[in-house]
């Protein structure tokens, strides 16, 4: 049986087919670009937020200061040198993220869920997402619930602000800002600023439907609306054994 975990990260190691460097997050980030490695991109360099460039981890890192992701890196930067001169300077195709929340138009909350100065449930922060929106060429966000509680129409707050909200204010970001979505029902996309997130792709037994009810705005749905093909033996077999034999963000 093939978990959501799985599910998420086969799907989305298949978005960086054609990609030549990612800024990847922990978690489904991570599995998703490590998967990418060994598959459809097999000359990607993963880049963490860290300063590690051109990781190549004995085994996944717990988290992005884990000294495994320093063993066999390409090079290990200052964080002035990284944000300043590898981000800022436009060198990152895709930035991976994930996050709460997220609106129609790519903006994304991981601070706080409810009011700034009561809320329900206080959240990990930025850390590198907003510079990862400005200045990736693009970026991918893997969500692991798609439900009116994260895909929501207004926010609860901005974390990340993705080109359209960024233009409003008189800020022009180098980059599009998020273009693709994939989550448990299917996958959104857009083709950056100006345009609403659409509707482009479902799983196998997902309906139209099930994705605009889970949705928290009247989503758009593309012409055609393909079906993803679900993952298959030698991905999940990459990903059990090679990618996290150990469980560490398989569920």
């Amino acid at each position: 049986m093939t978990t959501s975990s799985e599910l998420l990260s086969v799907v989305a190691s298949r978005e960086l087919a054609g990609r030549h460097t990612v800024f990847a997050g922990i978690g489904l980030p991570t599995l998703a670009a490590s998967l990418a490695h060994l598959t459809v991109a097999p000359e990607l360099e993963i880049v963490y937020e860290s300063g590690v460039c051109g990781a190549h981890p004995s085994h996944l890192p717990e988290t992005i200061a884990d000294a495994v992701l320093i063993t066999g890196a390409e090079a290990v930067l200052s964080m002035p040198a990284l944000f300043g001169y590898v981000l800022q300077g436009g060198h990152i195709d895709v930035g991976f993220l994930g996050a709460a929340q997220i609106d129609r138009w790519g903006n994304l909350n991981s601070s706080v869920i409810g009011d700034w100065h009561a809320p329900k449930v206080r959240l990990p922060g930025s850390g590198g997402a907003m510079e990862v929106m400005a200045n990736a060429r693009e970026v991918f966000v893997v969500m692991r619930r798609h439900d009116r509680r994260s895909f929501v129409d207004e926010l609860d707050f901005c974390t990340s602000p993705g080109p359209d909200r960024a233009l409003a204010e008189g800020i022009r970001p180098l980059g599009a800002g998020v273009t693709r979505v994939v989550t448990e029902l299917g996958i959104l996309a857009r083709g950056g600023a100006g345009e609403p997130l659409r509707l482009v792709a479902v799983h196998p037994g997902v309906s139209v439907d099930q994705v605009r009810e889970a949705t928290g705005w009247d989503l758009e749905v593309a012409a055609e609306v393909i079906e993803i093909e679900p993952p298959g033996e030698a991905e999940l077999r990459l990903l059990r054994e090679d990618v996290d034999p150990d469980r560490v963000y398989l569920r």
